[in-house]
C-alpha cells in the first residue's frame, strides 16, 4: 500500500488540505470574495447614485430650457407687440404731420391769394388814380384841379383799404 502512487495521491492531498485549513485559506478567500462583493455593492451604488444625479441634472437642464424657451417666446411676443405699438404711432404721427403741413400750405396758399388779391387791387387803384389824374390834367387846370387830384386820390385810398 506504501508503494502504490494512489497512497501517495492521497496522502499529498490529504497534506494539501490540512495546509489550506492551518494557514486560513478558505477565510482568506472568503474575505477576499467577500471584499470583492463589497467593492462591486459600493460600485454598484456609487453608479446608482451618478445615475439619479445625473437624472436629477438632467431634469433640471430640461426645466431650464423649457423656461429659457418660454422666455424667449415671451421676448420675441412682446417685441412684436411693441413694433406693432410702435408701427400705429408712427403711421398716427405721419398722419398728423401731413395734415399738419396740409393746412400750412392752405395756410400760404390763402395767404398768397390775398397777397395777390391786395396787390391787384392796389394796381389797379393806382392806375385808376394815374388815369384820373391825367384826365383831370386835360380837362381842368389851375388851382381848381390840384385840389380835386388830391381829393379823388384821398377817397380812393381810403375805399381800397
Amino acid at each position: 500500500m506504501l508503494a502504490t502512487p494512489e497512497f501517495w495521491v492521497l496522502v499529498s492531498f490529504i497534506l494539501f488540505v490540512a495546509l489550506i485549513v492551518y494557514l486560513k485559506a478558505p477565510a482568506q478567500i472568503t474575505g477576499a470574495l467577500d471584499k470583492r462583493a463589497d467593492r462591486i455593492r459600493n460600485e454598484l451604488d456609487e453608479a446608482r447614485r451618478l445615475r439619479e444625479e445625473a437624472q436629477s441634472l438632467l431634469a433640471e437642464y430640461q426645466r431650464k430650457r423649457r423656461d429659457a424657451e418660454k422666455e424667449a417666446a415671451e421676448i420675441v411676443s412682446n417685441a412684436k407687440a411693441e413694433a406693432d405699438r410702435m408701427k400705429t404711432e408712427a403711421r398716427q404721427q405721419m398722419e398728423e404731420m401731413v395734415a399738419r403741413r396740409e393746412r400750412m400750405a392752405e395756410m400760404k396758399i390763402a395767404q398768397a391769394e390775398e397777397q395777390a388779391i391786395a396787390d391787384v387791387r392796389a394796381a389797379a387803384a393806382d392806375a385808376a388814380v394815374a388815369a384820373a389824374s391825367r384826365i383831370l390834367q386835360d380837362k381842368v387846370s389851375g388851382q381848381t384841379a390840384d385840389g380835386l387830384i388830391d381829393q379823388s386820390i384821398t377817397q380812393v385810398k381810403a375805399r381800397l383799404q
